[in-house]
């Protein structure tokens, strides 16, 4: 990874294959873009037709070259892109960014030859970026590797935020957003088809480039988790946010990325557990991409979600307070000695309760802001700050306020974010530092953003120790219901008390010990869902109806020539809710554990939430109260509320089944989990596990 870091971000020398001397052409901008911005290596192009290029000595070929270079941009099409990669992999070349397009993303045949050259520059140590790519750019050493048009077009400017992306359009439109909202931006790579290299792989190296301060990524799929995990984790380390685009969430957004760059989409609900569980904010689009930077770069470092709001319209206080609700952001109730304190700055008729309305006396007394925020910034409960000025212009103290804004962000530490269309406001408060939008939508959601994904954060992330591994069976396919119920006993998961019955006597014999009412379910490996063949009777209270029972049951296994493992009498188990534990091993993510609303319309509601291991009762509990069923768990209408503190735990052990079970446990099933009363637990009355 340290090669990759160094040849890919900083090459000390660069050869161009099929460089031009048009600057206008793919061959030629990468050329021209080096020498405007400063490139302090060794530039080499490369055409057999030319002695000199764009100012350049030109070389026939990389044989030809004095030295070897560190990278090389491969800027040649068809059959000449597979030779120009061996020609760079035979002469010791370390990083080879391959520009040429008709590889993996065509389909198969394209692929195999993408494989090819893949296997040549892995044989020789060579990391390939590409193909399919815009290429790589690192305006802080001026080793730009792109033909983007976009730099020609929007001037670039070092800075504090790198883009690593999948896709080069993406790229480029996350950086020309970003610069024109005045922001620096030092890095912009594109990892085309990731033959090799993969988003992952320049996340980790951009990560460790100390300057950069927010690191944006647009992926198409996850070909890397435990990569791109280890990198969030070193980019926490050193406080540096990483926000996402993943793609593909759809079944249509997955064709799609697929005929894009040739790879396959990730199951996105996984994606999302998976990117949440390592403090990864997805976003949707690059426009949110650009949005929230500037509130990142502020440094802020909410203690809480508790917002103020300060207009001078009542109106916009009204709205505010609508909007801040829908995005997590409760207003904060202010102490009793802040109210007095506002009452004391401002006109009687203004509002000193959250929202605080300044009224137009803004306008004859441009000292408000400075009367006003400073009595926000004592108040505990004051997290976030947001102003709104609808209207201001001839006759106001624009730059008064501005400045006045910026004095108390800095002086108090707190994130203030300013919403102001007019662009005689919005200049100044820009002009002074302060975090501003045009409309009070993006300035909330910057604000919520930032303080989620500081929450995000700042939670600790659990360890699981070692833990033995589960006694299984020998191999592969579905446990019937009865090894089911054992295998998750002896993980202590409480299961419904039962028997395996394999005669009428032993059925009555069950009942006696159990006592009524049961239920009686047929029990066979062949047969996962009983219910479909009237295989399960419920409710049955007497002995001669359990056994009769069986004997049907067991008729009825003989008939569909399925293995009569026996015929389960179990106790009835009355509940308040039946929820849902399942898992399975993504073939990506590896074991994932899911959680929520059960019974028998489970797959059609599909009210459940998703999460990767390691995991806590926490982290379960946080997310059964993003459900639909979460004000049920709660208690309603006067309900106690339900034991969701047991069915956490159950999620839990079902996760540390699944990792300790090393992939021999492909998936779990537990439906319903039968969900009591606080105090009074949850109870597994129906199990369905299945060996890898």
């Amino acid at each position: 990874m340290t090669d990759l870091l160094a040849a890919a971000l900083n090459p000390q020398s660069i050869a161009i294959i099929g460089a031009s001397e048009n600057p206008h052409k793919i061959g030629g901008r990468p050329i021209a873009y080096m020498q405007r911005l400063g490139y302090r290596g060794r530039l080499y192009p490369i055409n057999p037709s030319r002695r000199e290029l764009q100012g350049l000595a030109c070389f026939p070929s990389l044989a030809d070259l004095p030295e070897v270079p560190e990278m090389a941009l491969v800027i040649v099409g068809g059959e000449q892109t597979v030779a120009a990669v061996a020609d760079c992999a035979a002469r010791g070349v370390r990083c080879a960014v391959v520009i040429a397009s008709g590889f993996g993303e065509t389909g198969p045949q394209g692929r195999a030859v993408q494989d090819r050259m893949l296997a040549t520059a892995r044989a020789a140590g060579m990391r390939l970026v590409g193909p399919n790519t815009q290429g790589l750019a690192n305006f802080g050493t001026g080793a730009i590797a792109s033909f983007s048009t976009l730099f020609t077009e929007v001037p670039p400017l070092d800075g504090p935020i790198g883009i690593v992306s999948q896709s080069g359009g993406i790229s480029a439109m996350a950086y020309g957003l970003l610069r024109g909202r005045g922001l620096g931006v030092r890095h912009v790579h594109a990892t085309g088809n990731e033959a090799d290299v993969g988003v992952a792989d320049l996340a980790w190296a951009v990560a460790h480039d100390p300057h950069v301060k927010l690191l944006l990524l647009y992926l198409e799929n996850i070909a890397n988790p435990a990569l791109l995990a280890e990198t969030a984790a070193y980019a926490k380390s050193r406080d540096l946010p990483i926000v996402a685009i993943k793609a593909g969430h759809s079944a249509s957004g997955q064709k799609a990325a697929s005929s894009h760059t040739g790879s396959l989409a990730n199951e996105d609900r996984v994606v999302e557990a998976f990117l949440r569980r390592h403090g990864i904010w997805r976003v949707r689009d690059p426009h949110a991409l650009a949005t929230a930077a500037q509130g990142y770069l502020q440094g802020w470092r909410p203690q809480g979600r508790r917002l103020v709001v300060v207009s001078n319209s009542g109106a916009s206080c009204v709205m505010a307070a609508d909007a801040s609700e829908q995005l997590g952001l409760p207003l904060a109730t202010l102490a009793d000695s802040t109210q007095a304190a506002l009452a004391a700055r401002l006109p009687g008729f203004a509002t000193t309760s959250n929202p605080i309305d300044i009224t137009a006396a803004l306008l004859s007394n441009s000292g408000l802001f400075s009367d006003v925020l400073p009595v926000i910034a004592q108040d505990p409960a004051a997290d976030l700050v947001f102003i709104h000025i609808p209207v201001a212009g001839a006759g106001y103290d624009v730059d008064a306020f501005a400045r006045d804004t910026a004095s108390f962000a800095a002086s108090s530490g707190k994130p203030v974010a300013v919403a102001a269309w007019q662009e005689v406001v919005a200049g100044p408060f820009r002009k002074a530092g302060v975090a501003t939008y045009a409309n009070e939508h993006e300035a909330l959601s910057v604000l919520a953003q930032v303080a989620l994904h500081r929450e995000l954060l700042a939670r600790p992330l659990p360890r699981w120790d070692p833990a033995p591994p589960p006694t299984l069976p020998a191999g592969a396919g579905l446990l019937n219901e009865a090894q089911s119920l054992a295998l998750l006993a002896a993980q202590g998961i409480a299961v419904v008390p039962h028997r395996l019955c394999r005669s009428a006597d032993e059925a009555r014999a069950a009942f006696a010990l159990l006592g009524g009412p049961v239920a009686v379910k047929a029990c066979s490996r062949d047969v996962p869902h009983k219910s479909e063949h009237g295989l399960v009777a419920l409710h049955l209270d007497s002995a001669d109806a359990v056994a009769a029972c069986f004997d049907r049951q067991w008729a009825k296994l003989a008939a569909m020539g399925a293995a009569q493992d026996g015929v389960l009498v179990a106790r009835m188990h009355e509940s308040r809710h039946e929820c849902m534990v399942g898992a399975h091993v993504d073939a990506v993510f590896g074991p994932v554990v899911v959680v929520g609303d059960g019974g028998k319309y489970v797959e059609a509601m599909r009210d459940v939430a998703l999460l990767v291991p390691p995991f806590d009762q926490g982290e379960v509990l946080q997310a059964l109260q993003g459900l639909r069923i979460a004000p049920l768990l709660a208690g309603t209408r006067g309900d106690a509320p339900l034991d969701t503190c047991a069915l956490a735990d159950i999620a839990v052990r079902v996760g540390r089944l699944m990792v300790g079970a090393a992939g021999r446990i492909a998936s779990i099933d537990l439906n319903p989990v039968m969900l009591g009363t606080a105090g009074e637990g949850a109870v597994v009355v129906d199990a369905l596990v299945e060996l890898a």
